[in-house]
């Protein structure tokens, strides 16, 4: 029997050649004002030829504003795209497709000026205080990801992320325990979905590709989103179009998580049972054994791997290896394959 890890799946137009992904993270390497630096070159073009299926760029800032810090990526000006469209045609020709995870850090940016939330309450004793942000600024940063989106067509992407997860600004939209508003984008759960779902409609506009969406399926706080909130947003994001979820945690507010391999799964595999849509696992998944389990027993559709592939660029060869599957080799590393 073929190991589904390494069967090929066709999201819209999309075919990955295997459901291994290289999950987004942060890598704080940008030379400044948000453009690729040679390490991105090197880091991102390695693991394509490590034959992972998909490599997703880190949470590239969709306004200057929105930068986590001032060494993250930005697609918030068209001079960035030279530099992410070289970076795309590297990836490609080792046979990997690409995508793009776009963001916006709200209350969570380390910015030496105004930063900007849905309510002005800072993310935790040490932190700014954000400015709570005025309608205009709400139509300005939805038109920020569209830009961002269209940019990333030109640039050559497969496919483009929302980041709505680890409680940067969609995360605090969505959130009861960071937004605080009494006006449409606050208040019930349809009101605190309505940036996303406006982000949502504004991208694709100009996006026809496949949309994936990543969320914290668990706020880890019994006054946050519960698991009936997320499946409601997932049900709502099918209606929109959006393809697949990408089911992270944490991050809205300080607070412990026990972590412990694949503690995340089990969001994936809810959301997918009841929002009836593909979802994408993350988190300490360390093998190829355990991602084929995830796959054979339908808990998600992609595998995303991210710290496992820091440590090791060929994490896709040893995944097939334990899985007992010949993985073509590059033909420049077939002598040690």
């Amino acid at each position: 029997m073929t190991a589904k890890l390494f069967t090929p799946i066709t999201i819209k137009n999309v075919t990955l050649k295997n459901k291994i992904v290289m999950s987004p993270m942060c890598m704080y390497s940008s030379e400044g004002d948000g453009y690729i630096s040679d390490f991105h070159y090197t880091h991102y073009i390695s693991r394509a030829i490590g034959q992972v299926g998909l490599v997703m760029i880190e949470a590239t800032a969709v306004t200057k504003q929105g930068q986590i810090s001032t060494k993250d990526l930005g697609i918030y000006d068209d001079e960035h795209v030279q530099g992410l469209k070289k970076l795309v045609k590297g990836i490609k020709a080792y046979g990997a497709r690409t995508a793009i995870q776009l963001g916006h850090a709200g209350r969570k940016a380390i910015f030496d000026g105004e930063i900007i939330a849905p309510s002005s309450i800072a993310f935790d004793q040490e932190s700014k205080t954000p400015k709570k942000m005025s309608m205009n600024e709400i139509t300005e940063t939805i038109d920020a990801f569209k830009k961002a989106a269209f940019r990333s067509k030109l640039a050559g992407f497969d496919i483009v992320e929302i980041h709505a997860a680890h409680g940067y600004l969609i995360n605090q939209f969505l959130s009861p325990l960071s937004n605080k508003r009494n006006d449409e984008y606050g208040g019930t759960r349809k009101n605190r979905f309505r940036f996303l779902k406006e982000i949502i409609h504004s991208v694709k506009n100009v996006w026809d590709g496949p949309l994936f969406v990543r969320i914290s399926a668990d706020e880890y706080d019994p006054d946050g989103n519960q698991m009936e909130d997320f499946i409601y947003f997932a049900s709502e994001m099918k209606k929109l179009d959006v393809d697949l979820i990408d089911c992270s945690t944490g991050g809205v507010i300080r607070t412990p998580i026990n972590i412990y391999p694949g503690y995340q799964i089990r969001h994936s595999e809810t959301i997918k049972e009841h929002a009836k849509m593909a979802t994408g696992a993350v988190g300490l998944i360390t093998t190829g054994i355990q991602a084929e389990e995830i796959l054979q027993n339908e808990r998600a559709d992609l595998i995303f791997v991210g710290r496992e592939l820091l440590r090791n660029p060929y994490w896709s060869k040893t995944a097939a290896d334990e899985l007992h599957v010949k993985l073509d080799p590059p033909q420049q590393y077939s002598r040690g394959w």
